[in-house]
Formats: structure tokens, C-alpha cells, sequence
């Protein structure tokens, strides 16, 4: 494995980190939301 393929590697696992820090974030909210609208049926 050549350098560029390291950076690039490690490039993708921080994007990767970040992706799954905001699905968890948006999961978190939609749940919220889910449970405020049912509260007010």
C-alpha cells in the first residue's frame, strides 16, 4: 500500500465517522419528533 492509498484510506474513515455521528444525530431527532406527534394525537 502506497502512501497516497494510506492517506486516502484514512481520509475515508474520517468521513466515514463523521457520517455516523450524523445518522445517529438525525435518528436521534426523527425518534423525538415520532414521539412529540404521538403525544399530541
Amino acid at each position: 500500500m502506497e502512501a497516497a492509498d494510506i492517506k486516502r484510506l484514512k481520509e475515508l474513515e474520517d468521513e466515514n465517522r463523521r457520517l455516523k455521528l450524523m445518522v445517529a444525530d438525525l435518528t436521534l431527532e426523527n425518534r423525538a419528533i415520532k414521539e412529540v406527534l404521538e403525544v399530541k394525537r
